[in-house]
């Protein structure tokens, strides 16, 4: 009866001595759902090595990618939002920056720092879309200022890496205020002569896309990022139609007129470096 009935046991290994697999080893593709391992994603500079689609990264992963040897200074590492309206939801606005910090280890939605790419010194700040979807308050505007003052003093490019859902609704018109104080900002930087290339990344939209993100000397695009200002939901119940394929694509905002080119991150380093010696040449 060995044919219906198991005479040796399968799996003898007990439960204490199976072993997991470490987290954070392993991660999915969103696009073709296939597994990657952490350090080949890493090593590909976080793009998918079978369908290149360019994963949603943060701060210190574009630092990684872009500083020479991950080696720069950080800007203004302390800056705080504060709660000038006193803003409640279902749960207090100072709560949920408190929340967010302890999560993501972030002070804020942006980081600044300088190093060096390709040789060349260069000012980055990076918007972190984990802390409350890239939202733009005080503290990002205020960061965005100071750097480019640091950028005006010291005669050195700045880059900036949007990736955002836009304005944050807890700060209301203070949000607002930053759109205008970015881009009077960066009307000093042109005055001072000194390069602004602005990378919009997976998704930039609403008050970001309207300001600081579409004035760049030159503007440029991870490939499929979504670039737009209302949502396609929003527009479409608007005006009624169905929406062309692609739209709000980086590359449907190329094809009509708003960027200057798209660049894969595995060459955006290469290219970046190459734009910035042409222009301090």
């Amino acid at each position: 009866m060995a044919w219906f009935k198991r005479e040796k046991k399968g799996i003898i290994t007990t439960t204490e001595e199976k072993k997991e697999a470490p987290d954070g080893l392993w991660n999915k593709c969103p696009n073709c759902k296939k597994p990657l391992h952490q350090a080949e994603l890493q090593e590909n500079k976080y793009v998918c090595h079978y369908c290149d689609y360019h994963l949603r990264v943060g701060s210190k992963e574009y630092f990684e990618v872009l500083f020479d040897n991950n080696e720069f200074k950080e800007l203004f590492p302390n800056l705080t939002s504060g709660d000038p309206l006193n803003f409640n939801d279902n749960k207090p606005y100072t709560d949920r920056i408190k929340e967010s910090q302890a999560k993501t280890g972030l002070k804020d939605a942006i980081r600044a720092g300088v190093g060096k790419i390709e040789g060349q010194d260069l000012v980055i700040a990076c918007m972190d879309f984990a802390f409350i979807g890239g939202s733009m308050g005080s503290v990002v505007g205020e960061k965005i200022a100071r750097s480019i003052d640091y950028s005006i003093k010291h005669k050195v490019p700045f880059l900036m890496i949007s990736k955002s859902g836009g304005a944050r609704m807890m700060e209301a018109a203070f949000s607002l205020m930053q759109m205008a104080k970015t881009s009077a900002k960066l009307a000093l930087l042109g005055q001072a002569k000194v390069p602004y290339i602005s990378l919009l990344t997976d998704p930039t939209t609403g008050g970001v896309t309207a300001s600081y993100a579409m004035l760049g000397d030159i503007n440029i695009a991870e490939p499929g990022a979504l670039i737009g200002f209302a949502g396609p939901r929003v527009i479409k119940e608007t005006i009624k139609k169905d929406l062309p394929k692609g739209f709000q694509t980086s590359e449907f905002v190329l094809e009509h007129g708003f960027l200057d080119f798209i660049v894969d991150r595995r060459a955006m380093k290469a290219k970046l470096g190459a734009f910035i010696k042409m222009m301090n040449n």
